[in-house]
């Protein structure tokens, strides 16, 4: 039996209302709101977030392969997958790989994982799925488009949700595209594309599924589907002949379409309220279409601990002006950095690579004491090359001091810099991000997050900040 082991999701802390891109555009504003990656997120680090919840309490080590799906990769000739992998702080003999092109990529990844375990070729695989598109201002796609991650570990024993059946269709259908030099996508007739690309191709993938299992929309206790908005997921509701009830809500007044990881956030949200027993219908759409049979297993219970959608939900912030917005998305060119320090080393990236990406800290075998960076000579009692590189990433810490640097040229002003010291032992220094500074003082407990720090050398440099606890 091969299926989901665990899950896992996250949603950035940012919101943007609907009221405010009506005061900033004009018009009349909703009620509802999407999630907004902060200035120092991506694909990449959203992805790296889902996987951390997924793999809680779970032996990374497992994890033979790292499939990384997204249409937003902040690189085109660089492996995303590697940096999360290395992120995530898998082992090093892991398989990586990127899917994308697609919005339905995540589901593809799903199946991708699948037949790669069935054939033998591996064990467990974590398949992560992000999305951060960037919407034309004033468009209706910015009250629509949100940014969020979800992540899987698919496996062949003690699965929490089966993979029963599946079933995938290719089209070459044009609705929403985006060339290599567009920075936004392209689009056609909203009736045309709705009609003969999203409701006929998932309609025929899950007539299709169904067909072949013999099974009914009555059998499944809920429906998780793709849409591109609310109208279109209501209207499916008709078309594939289900109950209100059985459909599993899209948050598109509380997160909005994140893309490539909007059908798995919202099959994260369903199982975060699935019970062993419980059949599922999930389906994915872009070009062409994926539908998938799931049934739920006793041993959803075991992974019950995760953030996921629904405590990732209940903590957010305000982007409290459309301004902020544009400086958040990099719409505007704003002042140059007066004092320049964004300089990238290969060489030097590579050396400490292990402190850098996963990091490592280093504790010392003769006195037990944790440094970071990792010292060849122990600063308390000077045992020289006698210690053991350990993960800091997942430990909570408590802040000694601070400091705030208004003369900063900084997205999110002012800049807050941080000592903190890490639970079990040892001392990190490092910036504060999603972070209220109003709210910011000696002693707040906070945790680590893998962020972007700045663009050198043509690379998108990533590192370790901290941030107060966002859920408990």
């Amino acid at each position: 039996m091969i299926g989901i082991k665990s899950y896992g999701a996250y949603i950035p802390i940012y919101r943007l209302s609907e009221s405010e891109l009506a005061r900033a555009w004009g018009g009349r504003g909703g009620r509802g709101e999407v999630a907004v990656a902060n200035y120092d997120e991506d694909s990449i680090t959203m992805a790296v977030e889902a996987a951390i919840d997924c793999l809680n309490g779970t032996d990374r080590d497992i994890a033979e392969g790292l499939y990384f799906a997204s249409t937003t990769p902040p690189y085109s000739e660089k492996m995303s997958a590697s940096i999360v992998a290395a992120a995530t702080d898998l082992r090093d003999d892991v398989f990586t790989l990127d899917i994308g092109n697609s919005l339905r990529c995540g589901t593809s990844a799903i199946k991708a994982a699948h037949d790669a375990i069935k054939s033998g070729s591996a064990k467990n695989i974590l398949v992560t799925a992000a999305d951060c598109r960037l919407a034309p201002p004033a468009s209706e796609f910015e009250p629509v488009f949100g940014d969020g991650a979800a992540a899987f570990l698919i496996g062949g024993e003690d699965v929490a949700v089966a993979i029963e059946e599946s079933h995938s269709i290719s089209s070459d259908f044009l609705d929403v595209w985006k060339r290599a030099e567009d920075p936004y996508i392209r689009t056609w007739e909203d009736r045309f594309i709705l009609q003969y690309g999203y409701s006929e191709k998932l309609g025929i993938a899950v007539s299709a599924l169904l067909k072949k299992t013999g099974l009914s929309a009555k059998d499944f206790a809920k429906v998780v589907y793709y849409a591109p908005n609310a109208r279109s997921h209501q209207r499916m509701i008709r078309q594939l002949n289900i109950e209100t009830e059985q459909v599993q809500a899209p948050m598109f007044d509380s997160i909005g379409n994140t893309g490539a990881a909007f059908a798995p956030m919202m099959l994260v949200a369903a199982l975060e309220e699935a019970k062993p027993g419980d059949r599922i219908l999930w389906a994915n759409y872009g070009d062409g279409a994926d539908a998938f049979i799931l049934h739920v297993t006793d041993q959803i219970e075991k992974v019950r601990d995760r953030r996921g959608i629904k405590r990732h939900l209940e903590s957010k912030m305000t982007i409290l002006n459309y301004e902020k917005y544009i400086r958040f998305r990099n719409l505007m060119q704003g002042e140059a950095d007066r004092r320049p320090q964004y300089i990238s080393s290969l060489p030097m990236i590579w050396r400490d690579r292990k402190q850098v990406t996963p990091l490592h800290g280093g504790r010392c075998h003769n006195c037990g004491n944790i440094q970071f960076p990792i010292q060849r000579v122990c600063a308390y009692c000077q045992a020289k090359d006698d210690y053991e590189e350990v993960r800091l990433a997942d430990k909570k810490a408590t802040v000694f001091t601070f400091s705030m640097d208004e003369r900063a040229v900084e997205v999110d002003p002012p800049r807050v810099w941080a000592i903190n010291d890490l639970d079990g032992g040892g001392r990190i220094y490092c910036t504060m991000t999603d972070r209220d500074t109003e709210q910011v003082e000696i002693g707040m407990q906070v945790e680590m997050t893998f962020r972007k720090i700045h663009e050198g050398a043509g690379l998108h440099n990533y590192f370790w900040k901290c941030r107060p606890i966002r859920v408990s």
